[in-house]
């Protein structure tokens, strides 16, 4: 080089570093979406504080079901998913089966010129390649190389296997099995980012048919021949058709915020099921169910101090199947002890067993004993006449006096009189918007009593709705109640739905969870985002299912029935909406058309 090129050369060197020092001043995008650091293990990577680790899809069973992979894509945890597809010539792979069909074709022919014993192996492996080439030959499938990859992430290593192990356990239950890309995590995570790059190139040999199953972009359906419609599913606008009383219960919870329809869709599922012969019975708090009930025929029963509707705690229902009346008595006892806890609050474990032995006299008086034998014309003891039991028991004189106010006090008409009503209609309500505040919890325990020994009286196929059950929730011996009847109820032919607005009050109690537990449907509608974290924990939803719950419409929100679960949007028809309808500008029209009709009969008559 000579002298008079050095300042060329300097020159562009220099321009060269400025452009240079240009970059490195500049952010690019892969930087800002980095992550901070990323440490490389045999057998998983951590990516600054998550975890991730790679499996491969190994083998696959001889046939596969459509929708194979689903239950993988539904899982509640973190994963990325790549799936590699390559096409292959088909004139290459149909030279390939002709050869291995005449290759298996002379094992078979010298097998049995040797005398050999069948080899059923052999023959199938014979029909598969035969069929296959016939299909390939007549352009009704292609070939192709498939690599599934799957990456799992979590916040621990420990989490990581245990989630690992539950891919790999389902995926096993298919016959599918498969195994972590060890010492080639990095290139296992590589491949599973959306950069179209396939490092393992783990690949199997399949056809159309094949490989069509492993179509992941499904949804859940909850379809059926029977049941009634609860609404349309939200993600492919297919019918949600549903038979509560064919899943291992027909009990189903509901939750949601004020004003988010969750009275109206049980109206609506009230209604449909009457239609198909469900004997409903509802605990109303708020005078919602009353248009309804008078529309379809039912009881409309008022419970408050001044009503003249009575229920009698101490009655007892006929036996059933094999219950002995010695066991309904004493079912009824245990009851009754926590319906005194109800009225008393906390019983002292002295103060309990007078209670005990109390009411086992209250019944001896009337003459029943785990010795009688039922009959409907049995004289049932009251309030009163356990009042008078405690007032001659020894160490029974605070109770005595503390329960004086519920019999001879302002609450006496409530709880001491003989039962009266009769619920001979296929549905019934139970109004206590008139009761107390203090009494309500009660109130809804000696109804859900009541209730319970119809039940259990008679088999029949019936639905029990509690709204607001937050209020029961509230008070332990309640709540133990409800919970009774949500794990008993099965055994009756019932289906219990229990209904709260108050998530948090629901959840936070000992028995709230249980119950939810023991639903094998729940319908999660519109939520407010103080009860979003609780309900997250308990229901396990993803970050798009909460902001679903966050966003939804009236009538919108998450259907789970068993294992699977749907975005929901209730509807329903102008006749029905009518019928169910809680909006009080449409009640007022239509009180004001009713009243307008029964104006035009009067005048015609």
């Amino acid at each position: 080089m000579s002298l008079k090129e050095k300042p060329a050369f300097a020159k562009a060197t220099a321009g060269e570093a400025k452009k240079n020092q240009e970059n490195n001043d500049m952010v690019s995008v892969r930087d800002l979406i980095s992550p901070a650091g990323m440490q490389v293990s045999a057998n998983f990577l951590q990516i600054s504080s998550k975890y991730a680790k790679t499996l491969f899809v190994l083998t696959y069973p001889r046939y596969l079901q459509t929708g194979w992979f689903s239950p993988i894509i539904n899982l509640d945890i973190s994963l990325d998913i790549a799936m590699f597809v390559h096409p292959i010539d088909s004139v290459t792979i149909l030279k390939n089966l002709t050869k291995t069909v005449t290759r298996l074709s002379a094992q078979l022919s010298s097998n049995e010129e040797k005398g050999l014993t069948r080899d059923p192996i052999l023959e199938t492996a014979i029909q598969d390649a035969e069929s296959l080439r016939d299909e390939l030959q007549q352009g009704n499938e292609k070939f192709f190389k498939f690599g599934l990859y799957i990456t799992i992430y979590a916040d621990s290593a420990e989490e990581l296997e245990k989630s690992a192990t539950r891919v790999t356990t389902m995926l096993e239950g298919g016959l599918i099995y498969t195994k972590p890309t060890l010492f080639q995590m990095k290139e296992g995570f590589s491949s599973t980012l959306p950069l179209s790059q396939d490092k393992i190139s783990v690949l199997s040999n399949m056809n159309t048919s094949p490989l069509s199953t492993s179509f992941p972009f499904t949804s859940c359906d909850l379809s059926s021949n029977e049941g009634i419609l609860y609404g349309i599913n939200r993600h492919n606008n297919s019918l949600i058709l549903f038979d509560r009383f064919k899943m291992e219960n027909a009990n189903m919870v509901i939750f949601a915020k004020s004003g988010a329809g969750k009275s109206y869709t049980v109206k609506l599922e009230i209604l449909r099921s009457l239609m198909m012969g469900t004997d409903v019975l509802v605990i109303d708090p708020e005078n919602e169910y009353k248009h309804l009930c008078e529309t379809a025929g039912g009881a409309y029963l008022k419970i408050s101090l001044a009503s003249e509707n009575h229920l009698n705690p101490f009655d007892l229902p006929p036996s059933i199947d094999d219950e002995s009346f010695a066991d309904t008595l004493r079912s009824n006892i245990v009851t009754l002890i926590g319906l005194v806890r109800l009225m008393l609050g906390d019983l002292t474990p002295e103060e309990e067993a007078i209670v005990d032995e109390g009411i086992r006299e209250t019944y001896a008086i009337k003459d029943i004993t785990a010795n009688s034998t039922f009959s409907p014309d049995m004289d049932f003891p009251t309030m009163s006449d356990f009042q008078m039991v405690l007032s001659n028991m020894q160490g029974a004189e605070s109770l005595s006096q503390r329960i004086k106010k519920y019999t001879e006090g302002i609450f006496a008409g409530f709880l001491n009189n003989k039962t009266n009503i009769d619920i001979n209609k296929q549905l019934v309500v139970f109004s206590i918007r008139d009761m107390e505040e203090e009494l309500r919890p009660i109130a809804m325990y000696i109804v859900l009593n009541f209730i319970w020994t119809i039940i259990r009286s008679k088999l029949k196929k019936r639905a029990l709705v509690v709204d607001e059950a937050w209020v029961m929730m509230k008070n332990e011996n309640a709540a133990a109640f409800l919970f009774g009847i949500a794990k008993r109820c099965r055994k009756y032919y019932l289906g219990l739905t229990t209904i709260s607005q108050d998530v948090n009050d629901f959840l936070s109690s000992n028995y709230g969870k249980p119950i939810v537990t023991n639903s094998s449907m729940q319908l999660l509608l519109r939520q407010s985002p103080a009860s979003m974290d609780v309900l997250t924990e308990t229901f396990n939803l993803t970050k798009e299912e909460r902001f679903l719950l966050l966003e939804s419409g009236v009538g919108e929100g998450i259907f789970f029935a068993g294992l699977k679960h749907v975005a929901i949007s209730v509807v329903a028809s102008y006749s029905e909406d009518q019928i169910i309808t809680s909006d009080p500008s449409q009640l007022l029209e239509i009180e004001k058309a009713k009243a307008e009709l029964a104006s035009e009969n009067n005048q015609r008559g």
